[in-house]
């Protein structure tokens, strides 16, 4: 993208902070630290629309003579880039009527006037013939809809990018579109799909405008765990090259990870406490904070009744460091739902596996088929017949 740089797309870091700025969980204290940073950015980019909103949301004071002064700023910068366009289009050629628009539409960006942006994106794409061009105009776009997490926008954008790789379009910018993509479905609680493409972004990884790098193995190692089978888990993320150089610092991700495959529960558990609050405060994983628990608890309690074909309630307490209380009130809260093939002998205090018959299943599944087919060739008998 043009004036690509290693560093995260400032707007996006607002995001991040506005969201913390509404967190239950962020102490007082530390609100107030953002709520002078938040107002600092907004000064600093005459976000005059944001401002207005934030105002309305009682997130920031109103200040009068700031906001009038941010609303002449942008009054006398429009009026400047008017005046570039119109220049351009009397004197100059179409790529400098294409950049004239496109400097127009990154202010709007920049004030975070949203309506507009995302009109002149289409002004500045119409006037602009290069696919990679109007793709760095689909990117942009996709910013702003990670922004405000508008998921239609989102989805809309990334459709309309895989139309124009159809007409041709460069490696880097599709790989980046994979990341963009990977975040989209794991914002939206698709973690399978989102761990395939970060799986798939690894090693060609250039998407910073989005968040670190090291942010991205976090994501990647969240979405693998509780979608990848042990073996998939062993391969493309315990053994991985990229993943190993950065895991160790991010804190206590390389225990969750290892200890799950290493079948350590204990440690398993004390290194997912230590990830809650980091996994609570992300911007895109908190919706779904009470769903993933759920999921990792599913993927760890199946991974070690796997072993068993019964196993005593206090041995499976022991094993993951908690009481036998707790394992109990758990498995049958996972046993109800349907995601542990297993029933307890309160009784004896013992855990038995039945595990579903595979080849059943699919005589099950055959006859089902079968049923449904046959009924669909009555009803077409049927029709012929009239």
């Amino acid at each position: 993208m043009e004036g690509q740089e290693e560093i995260q797309q400032p707007h996006l870091v607002l995001a991040n902070k506005l969201f913390l700025l509404s967190h239950p969980d962020v102490q007082d204290i530390e609100k107030v630290r953002l709520r002078e940073e938040v107002l600092a950015f907004v000064k600093a980019d005459d976000m005059a629309p944001l401002y207005e909103t934030l105002v309305s949301e009682s997130v920031l004071e109103m200040d009068q003579d700031c906001l009038n002064s941010m609303h002449a700023k942008i009054e006398e910068e429009l009026k400047k880039l008017d005046e570039k366009i119109a220049d351009a289009e009397e004197n100059l050629g179409e790529s400098e009527v294409r950049e004239a628009h496109l400097a127009k539409s990154l202010f709007f960006i920049r004030i975070g006037d949203k309506e507009s942006a995302l009109e002149q994106l289409k002004v500045t794409e119409s006037k602009t013939v290069a696919v990679g061009q109007k793709m760095d105009l689909v990117f942009y776009t996709l910013q702003l809809g990670f922004f405000y997490m508008d998921f239609d926008l989102i989805s809309k954008s990334i459709d309309k990018a895989k139309s124009l790789f159809e007409e041709g379009g460069d490696w880097e910018r599709k790989n980046r579109l994979k990341v963009y993509e990977g975040l989209y479905y794991m914002s939206t609680r698709n973690f399978k799909q989102a761990a395939s493409l970060f799986l798939d972004s690894i090693s060609t990884f250039t998407t910073y405008e989005l968040f670190t790098y090291d942010t991205f193995i976090f994501y990647t190692v969240l979405t693998s765990i509780i979608t990848l089978d042990r073996v998939s888990l062993k391969q493309k993320v315990v053994d991985a090259p990229e993943i190993l150089t950065v895991i160790g610092k991010i804190p206590h991700l390389s225990e969750f990870l290892n200890s799950l495959y290493d079948c350590q529960y204990k440690s398993f558990f004390t290194a997912f406490a230590g990830l809650t609050e980091q996994i609570k405060l992300d911007r895109y994983l908190h919706p779904h904070f009470r769903y993933y628990m759920r999921e990792v608890r599913s993927v760890v309690y199946s991974q070690f009744l796997e072993s068993y074909k019964s196993v005593t309630i206090e041995a499976m307490a022991k094993a993951f460091g908690v009481t036998v209380e707790f394992i109990d009130l758990e498995l049958s809260r996972f046993i109800a739902a349907g995601k542990l093939h297993c029933k307890i002998d309160k009784v004896a205090g013992v855990l038995e596996t039945n595990r579903p018959d595979a080849k059943n299943a699919l005589y099950q599944a055959t006859i089902k088929q079968g049923d449904f087919l046959l009924n669909r060739i009555q009803k077409l008998s049927r029709v012929i017949d009239l």
